[in-house]
């Protein structure tokens, strides 16, 4: 009877390789990101940037995509993110300076701040917990910040210490074996390490779009990690693979959960498999970057992705 109901487990688990492919997200895709009803214009102002939405501040007076918040207390500030702060990002001085950290980071932090930038709509608190779309209890029940610089565990110059590295000292590796770097664009080698990882998960935070890629390079030719690399500020609950960013092979066009923003498949609400033969996404999408720590790093080849 127990080898009977873990074949059965086992067999829901395999069948969420392929469910995974024909997700279908319960509530609208820009979720959060609807800003409580003003929808799109809530970031991209169609008439006057952030003057046209009651933000505007005297160094806003530019424009960058439409940009509706007021992201000038942030102009020229020092951010020291992670690790007792050692990986430290001075933001753009305007916002049209034409630097990728401008709609990578600048922006972003121009809402979920909450330390530097003026109060705005946003809730504090991540809206797939407060919906009731996160249903995996062992995230607990205390609200998920989405104010990272005033997230409860303090504001002012070390309020980014618990948060990821991004800026121009948050560089991606060009040593991951199987994964090249010609100053532009990432490539696959053919059967190498990565590749294998690729055929078993996918690399949608680095692998080159049909219309941008998601990570910025510095004037030395180094990549690094943008907000805009690990999340997808348009597509809160869907992440569609494309051809030049295959999921698991699937040659693109399929749709797979996802969850915070995030830029790739990215499931936290799976039950996971009890025999250990499959990995999350929510731990594939970091080995992404963090590729020491994957399977395929490790000799092991096998272990395909459970997206669902």
């Amino acid at each position: 009877m127990k080898k009977m109901l873990l074949v059965a487990i086992f067999a829901l688990a395999s069948a969420g390789l392929a469910m995974g492919q024909n997700w279908s997200s319960p509530v609208d895709v820009l979720g959060a990101h609807n800003n409580g009803g003003r929808g799109c214009a809530g970031c991209h102002a169609p008439h006057s940037g952030s003057f046209g939405s009651g933000h505007g501040g005297g160094a806003d007076a530019g424009s960058y995509a439409l940009w509706g918040q007021d992201a000038s207390p942030l102009y020229g500030q020092t951010i020291a993110f992670g690790d007792g702060g050692k990986y430290t990002e001075l933001l753009p001085a305007t916002i049209t300076g034409g630097s990728q950290e401008v709609g990578g980071i600048l922006l972003c932090l121009s809402c979920h701040d909450g330390n530097l930038t003026p109060s705005n709509m946003m809730a504090k608190s991540s809206y797939e917990q407060t919906i009731g779309l996160l249903t995996n209890t062992a995230y607990g029940k205390a609200p998920i910040p989405t104010l990272l610089g005033n997230d409860g565990t303090g504001t002012g110059p070390n309020a980014y210490n618990n948060d990821h590295p991004v800026g121009q000292m948050a560089t991606i590796s060009t040593t991951m074996p199987g994964l090249t770097f010609n100053g532009t664009k990432f490539a696959l080698t053919a059967g190498s390490q990565y590749a294998q990882f690729v055929a078993n998960y996918g690399y949608p935070a680095l692998a080159p779009g049909k219309w941008s890629q998601p990570f910025a390079v510095t004037a030395g030719g180094k990549p690094y990690v943008l907000c805009t690399t690990c999340h997808n500020q348009h597509v809160m609950t869907v992440y569609t693979s494309s051809a030049s960013s295959p999921i698991a092979g699937d040659g693109g066009g399929l749709w797979y959960a996802t969850y915070f923003f995030v830029n790739g498949p990215y499931n936290p609400n799976v039950t996971p498999d009890p025999t250990g033969k499959t990995a999350p996404s929510t731990t594939q999408f970091c080995r992404q970057c963090h590729f020491g720590e994957a399977n395929e790093a490790n000799n092991t080849n096998n272990i395909k992705t459970q997206f669902q």
